[in-house]
């Protein structure tokens, strides 16, 4: 255990054995190719803790201890002076005497600990300044940091392993990966994506073991190659778009579901990336609710935005499924408009006016009596001429 004043810096205390504490500490630091700041700082701060407050560490309280200690090695002048003279009173005290072994398990561990801590500071606003920091604040800083960390791994959070992925697509702003299915970090991807991306697929019951819960269901479907799951990263490795791919035997995988954080559509930035994406997986005719929510549908020809959607095949099809495309249509045919019309003519009027003029014609608002409820406005309509018009207009008057 440290004393008060090692908890602020370091305690007045002597190693028997300093020289060989900071000969071991460099080895090490060498054998792993730590960085020059990163071993300067082992040999500064790490060494001064070690020899200040670290334990176990054995007290030296007489010559024949610290022969008993250092076994062939001589007893340093030092040590003589020190245990050879009478205490003078106690407020006199020198400082504590201790034999630290280099290669204790307890040593190592803390080493390895305080490197981990160092190497995350790489590229930070701390590099270049670790000087400034003293071992114990260093410990300090570790523990609050994986306490932190602590939290959220119960509440479902993990690291992204490069391991659990496989690339698919590079994009202009990221690319796109699968969680390979057979992978021991398959689960523990799905619950760093879900974390991130705050949906439900990597939604463990048991948080730890990553077990049961909607994250189990999905867990089983991708290990049993009945499921397929792709990620959009960005540049920087985070998540912005989940797909999940349904696997048809014998047939184009379908589009499952696609995410944006939050399971609201992916922002618009990244629609361009998810087109390409959705058009190398090759998938077949069916589209799913949450891309006509995004407002891309999948064609006989490809995926594509709602308003580059232009032959009168395709619109129809499109139309006939989802009426409520219709006001993102940039061109939409007659024989669109005409379906609309006789389905949801509501439509035809949020779009202000049809381009069709018999449509136009057809769906027009007018006030009964008024002239225009006959009014072909320039239409030419089979076997309604004219005078036939005047006929109507004529008995509408008498009636």
């Amino acid at each position: 255990m440290t004393t008060p004043a090692a908890k602020l810096g370091y305690a007045p205390r002597n190693a028997l054995n300093a020289d060989a504490l900071k000969a071991a500490i460099a080895a090490r630091s060498r054998t792993r190719g730590d960085n020059e700041a990163v071993r300067a700082w082992l040999l500064n701060h790490f060494y001064r803790h070690v020899v200040a407050n670290f334990e176990p560490a054995r007290p030296i309280e007489s010559i024949d201890d610290a022969r008993d200690a250092l076994g062939d090695a001589s007893v340093p002048a030092w040590v003589h002076a020190r245990f050879g003279t009478p205490r003078k009173v106690a407020c006199d005290d020198p400082a504590h005497v201790v034999w630290v072994d280099p290669n204790a398990p307890q040593l190592l561990m803390l080493e390895a600990r305080l490197v981990e801590f160092l190497e995350s500071r790489t590229g930070t606003s701390l590099d270049g300044k670790l000087d400034r920091i003293n071992c114990p604040q260093a410990l300090a800083l570790w523990e609050k940091e994986h306490a932190r960390i602590a939290t959220r791994l119960e509440r479902g959070w993990r690291e992204s392993q490069p391991d659990a992925l496989v690339e698919w697509l590079s994009t202009p702003n990221g690319r796109f990966v699968e969680l390979r299915p057979d992978g021991a970090l398959l689960r523990a991807e799905m619950a760093f994506e879900t974390y991130v991306m705050r949906h439900c697929l990597g939604q463990f019951a048991d948080r730890q073991a990553l077990t049961g819960g909607y994250g189990e269901r999905y867990a089983e479907a991708i290990e049993a190659k009945r499921l397929r799951l792709f990620s959009f990263r960005d540049m920087q490795g985070q998540p912005h778009i989940t797909i999940s791919l349904i696997v048809r035997a014998g047939g184009k995988p379908e589009v499952d579901q696609v995410k944006g954080k939050q399971n609201r559509p992916p922002i618009a930035r990244y629609v361009d990336d998810l087109l390409a994406c959705l058009n190398a997986l090759d998938t077949n005719d069916e589209t799913p609710p949450d891309c006509v929510a995004i407002g891309i549908v999948r064609t006989e020809l490809d995926w594509r935005r709602i308003e580059d959607v232009t032959d009168a095949a395709s619109q129809a099809r499109l139309i006939g499924l989802y009426p409520q495309l219709f006001v993102r249509l940039a061109t939409p045919t007659p024989a669109v408009e005409w379906l609309v019309a006789a389905r949801q003519p509501e439509l035809l009027r949020g779009r202000q006016t049809a381009r069709s003029p018999s449509v136009r014609y057809a769906v027009r608002d007018g006030a009964p009596g008024s002239e225009a409820a006959f009014c072909t406005e320039g239409v030419s309509w089979p076997g309604l001429d004219a005078a036939e018009v005047q006929a109507l207009q004529a008995a509408r008057t008498l009636s």
